[in-house]
């Protein structure tokens, strides 16, 4: 349940390119997340990507410690968030989470911010597929 598997990391190139070309994004600072809604059978209901800017932090260490942080953030929501309205309604969900923050956040801002971005991000769904409809 609150776990994060392979199934869920996004490898795809050609769901990547289509997610940057032809999905919807928005700003939730420290965060900017693009998603695009797939007809094509995936493993998951939601695939997801992590991103860090390798020009704004040069060290290594610095981009994997974000980036487990965003990680465990997002496994903690995700079931409640976003699987659950997204299996109701058997839509599947690409997503790409970069992080654009000026210094490293510590987890309980990330944290706050996820919940934000989770529910940010069900709400465009629902608005989108209402007009879709």
């Amino acid at each position: 349940m609150y776990t994060f598997k392979k199934e869920e990391r996004l490898c795809n190139k050609k769901l990547l390119d289509g997610l940057f070309r032809s999905g919807f994004s928005f700003l939730c600072y420290p965060f900017r997340v693009s998603w695009m809604q797939v007809d094509a059978a995936l493993p998951a209901t939601v695939q997801v990507v992590f991103a860090v800017s390798k020009k704004r932090y040069r060290r290594a260490v610095d981009r994997n410690l974000i980036k487990r942080r965003m990680r465990e953030t997002y496994r903690l929501h995700k079931q409640e968030l976003l699987h659950l309205p997204l299996h109701e309604q058997n839509q599947q969900l690409v997503l790409s989470i970069n992080y654009i923050g000026k210094e490293i956040a510590d987890f309980k801002f990330m944290d706050k911010k996820m919940i934000k971005l989770l529910m940010q991000t069900c709400d465009q769904i629902s608005a989108s597929h209402v007009k879709l409809v």
